[in-house]
Order: structure tokens, then C-alpha cells, then sequence
């Protein structure tokens, strides 16, 4: 078979033909990476979607009226899930590379660039960041919304994930600093009516806040005020900023206050006590990583606390941060988490007669895929390869130059691929990336909105 035609535009056309909910679609000869313990790696595997859903995983499918796409030579994944990142910054990707701390990133974006975002510079960050996440094989991604200004900027942010089709987690927080409606939290119940009503959606709605008020002020701390609107709601809880002792300190009082849980995320998590950890592990709180962000800004102790979750019995989940400052993929954090606790472990026990105590790709594979589905309040939806969870899947090409030839699936995922290899993304069973290719998506015209905007923000005086 020609590897071109496992995406072929033909496919692609007879897909779209048939109305979505009707679409069986079948992925033949693959090696299927199903990150399901029960299921496992399975050789020349086939995978059948049906309208939205995951509905067989195996070797030698029925066929019946699927439409048929030749997966010889790939390597089906589940799509990765991002359980952080600040979409709306994205037009001022990489402006700050070389930031010094955390305090140079405040300053700079959340106290100047924030403050004049206008609703339609929302929409354009969170669009390109989003449309990016899925190029790159990000199916689920958690925008951190921490500007939302007025209701016009939080119904922005929330419709550009609508219009590029992601499965978004819209975490909503009022900004830092500069002037707004101060219509947060409340606000949040009319988010919730107006886009998030249904129970089997795209988007999901959570609470966003930060552990101290050292940064924002009270108003965007978490704590029982904040927690007790959440829980109202019914809706999760992400917690950004949670680094050091004062973050460590917040954690007991939120342990002894009933408001730690499997619905709070804790992001970062670097340099926290014990104590801390014990807490959050014996409340079944989960963690989301940012292990470039923590190593190349230099938070608190600078070091991505895989150990510490780990030994607290908590897998976490895997994330983005900031794109102004880092990249963009979920391949760059796998890699550089495998490499950072690799290189730590074997330190630890440099001169002495102990065995490290490695982490695997499989183990950063399960970070960026079910436990980050996990983290999201997803798992039971999206995160594996499990028949009845929806099709949000990868399709890799394992015989590009930079892979071949195919010795070990899970480690040509972390190690070998890029986005470039990825020739497929389906998410709730839709086409979002096709023969390599992001789909409907007007490059100039979007290129030309990015850049309005972007000179919009550079130019504007701070507020």
C-alpha cells in the first residue's frame, strides 16, 4: 500500500458526505496504541468509529458500510489532552523567550499586554492557539482564561473553541490588574446557560483561580468562597500559580476546609511541602505539570514534581502554560519531563549502589493522554482508545523518514514524532486534521487577523 493513502482526499471526501451522526468509519491494519491497561498495543489492529464514538478495537473488524481507511504503516493514538494553557496570549507566541522569572512574565504580560485586550483580541489568541493545539494532536484543550474583562471577553474566548471544533475546557478567572467589569464570578452561571447546558458537548465549563493573593489580590484566590460557587454550579475547579511555601500553606487550610478534591486541578505544584502532598493525595486532588514552564522560568524550585505526585500516588496530567515564552506542543513536554526526571533519578544515586528510579515514555504517554482526561474531569470521555469513550484519535505516520523503521510504538510517539507526522486528528469523531492538514481553515485570512491584533496589543497604551 502507499502510504499516501491512508488519508486520501477521496476518504476525506466520502466521510464528509455522510451525515455525522450515521458516519462509520474504520481504521484498518494500524498499530493501535489504545493507552486502555485492558487493551494494550495491538499489531495490524483495526479501530471502528460510529458517528461520534469509539465502538471496537481489534483485529479483523466487520467492515460492513464503513467507509474504510487504510492504516497500514500508522500508529493510532488517543489525542493528547493539555490541561493548562492561556490561550488568549497567542498572538504574542515566543515574545519573551529568554524570561528571566516569573516576575519579568507578570509584569510584562498580565499587568501591561492584558490589560488592553479588547473581545475580538480574545477570540484571535484563543483561535490560533486552539487550532494549533489540534495541528499539533491536542484534541482536549484547558484554556485558563484569566482575562475575562467584561461578558463580551469571556463569550470571545468561549466561541472561538466552539468555531474550531477542539474539546475545550473553558476555566474562566477575572484578570490580575488594569480595569474590569468585575463580573466574575457571577458571571459564570450565565456561561453556564447560555453554552455549556447540554451533557454531551464539546466544551465544559470550570472555575479558575490562584492559590495566594500574593500575585492578583483576594478576588481571584481560591478558597471556600470561590469553591462554594463552583460547587453551586456544578462545575470543576483549576488552580494555577500553586508554587512554594505560601501555595503549601493554602493547600492544609484547604485540606481542612473540605475544598480539596478529585474535581481541583493544583497546576505547577513545584516547591511544596510534604505535608502538602499528603493532603492532596489523600483527597484524590489532581495535578496538572508544565514542565517547560517550570524548568525554563524558573518557578520555585524550577523542577516539574513528577516525583512528588507520584509519590503521592498522584498521575498527573500534562501542560502548555504560556506560549509567549514556551512551545507550543505536547511532544516538547513528554520529552522534556522524560528527560528531567531521567536525569534527576540517575543523579540521585550517582556514586552509590541504588537503582534509579526511571520514569517510561509510557509513563509520560499516560500523562499526556488519559491522566491529563483525568485531570480535566474527561476520563470517562476522552484519554483512551476504549470502545464507548468518543473517537478523539491521532493518526501517525510511522514510516516518515524520521520515524522508521517502527521498533517500539510508544516510544516513536514521545521520542521520534512531531506534528508533522501526524496526518490524522479526529475529535468526537470529526476530520480535523486530514492528510496533514489542518481543514477549513483560511491561512491568509487568518494570518492577516493575527497580525491586526497583535499590533493592536503592541501598540495600545496600557490600562
Amino acid at each position: 500500500m502507499s502510504i499516501n493513502d491512508t488519508t486520501s482526499a477521496a476518504v476525506l471526501e466520502e466521510l464528509r458526505r455522510r451525515p455525522a451522526d450515521l458516519r462509520r468509519v474504520l481504521f484498518t491494519g494500524a498499530t493501535i496504541v489504545t493507552m486502555d491497561a485492558g487493551l494494550g498495543i495491538i499489531d495490524g489492529g483495526d479501530l471502528l468509529v460510529e458517528g461520534d464514538t469509539i465502538t471496537a478495537v481489534g483485529r479483523d473488524l466487520d467492515v460492513g458500510d464503513a467507509v474504510v481507511v487504510d492504516a497500514v504503516g500508522t500508529i493510532l493514538t488517543p489525542g493528547f489532552v493539555d490541561t493548562h494553557r492561556h490561550a488568549w496570549e497567542t498572538q504574542l507566541r515566543r515574545i519573551m523567550p529568554d524570561v528571566d522569572d516569573l516576575g519579568g512574565y507578570v509584569i510584562a504580560t498580565l499587568a501591561g499586554y492584558a490589560t488592553v485586550y479588547r473581545p475580538q483580541d480574545m477570540y484571535v489568541g484563543t483561535r490560533l492557539a486552539a487550532l494549533t493545539a489540534i495541528d499539533s494532536g491536542i484534541t482536549t484543550m484547558l484554556d485558563f482564561s484569566h482575562n475575562s474583562r467584561t461578558r463580551e471577553h469571556s463569550d470571545a474566548a468561549v466561541e472561538a473553541l466552539i468555531d474550531t471544533g477542539i474539546r475545550g475546557v473553558h476555566a474562566s478567572m477575572g484578570p490580575h490588574f488594569g480595569d474590569w467589569d468585575r463580573q466574575w464570578p457571577s458571571d459564570l452561571t450565565r456561561l453556564k446557560d447560555r453554552y455549556f447546558s447540554g451533557d454531551d458537548q464539546l466544551l465544559t465549563l470550570r472555575l479558575a483561580a490562584l492559590a495566594t493573593d500574593e500575585i492578583g489580590g483576594p478576588t481571584i484566590a481560591y478558597g471556600p468562597e470561590l469553591a462554594r460557587a463552583a460547587r453551586e454550579l456544578g462545575i470543576g475547579v483549576s488552580v494555577d500559580a500553586v508554587f512554594g511555601t505560601a501555595s503549601a500553606d493554602a493547600v492544609l487550610r484547604w485540606a481542612k476546609d473540605g475544598i480539596l478534591g478529585p474535581d481541583v486541578t493544583l497546576i505547577h505544584s513545584t516547591g511544596l511541602t510534604a505535608e502538602a502532598w499528603k493532603a492532596m493525595g489523600g483527597s484524590g486532588t489532581t495535578v496538572a505539570l508544565a514542565p517547560t514552564s517550570d524548568a525554563q522560568i524558573g518557578l520555585e524550585t524550577a523542577i516539574p514534581a513528577v516525583d512528588e505526585a507520584l509519590s503521592a500516588g498522584i498521575r498527573p496530567g500534562l501542560s502548555i502554560d504560556v506560549e509567549v515564552a514556551l512551545a507550543s506542543d505536547m511532544f516538547t513536554q513528554m520529552r522534556a519531563l522524560h528527560a528531567i526526571q531521567r536525569m534527576r533519578a540517575v543523579n540521585a544515586v550517582y556514586g552509590t549502589a541504588r537503582q534509579p528510579s526511571r520514569i517510561t515514555t509510557h509513563d509520560v504517554l499516560d500523562f499526556a493522554t488519559l491522566q491529563g482526561a483525568r485531570t480535566n474531569g474527561l476520563a470517562d470521555v476522552t484519554g483512551s482508545l476504549t470502545p464507548g469513550k468518543k473517537a478523539d484519535l491521532l493518526v501517525i505516520r510511522a514510516e516518515d523518514l524520521n520515524n522508521m523503521p517502527l521498533n517500539n510504538p510508544i516510544g516513536t510517539v514521545v521520542l521520534g514524532s512531531d506534528p508533522r507526522n501526524i496526518t490524522a486528528v479526529l475529535i468526537n469523531g470529526e476530520p480535523r486534521k486530514w492528510d496533514g492538514r489542518v481543514l477549513d481553515v483560511d491561512l491568509t485570512t487568518l494570518r492577516g487577523e493575527v497580525h491586526a491584533s497583535r499590533e493592536y496589543v503592541l501598540n495600545a497604551p496600557a490600562v
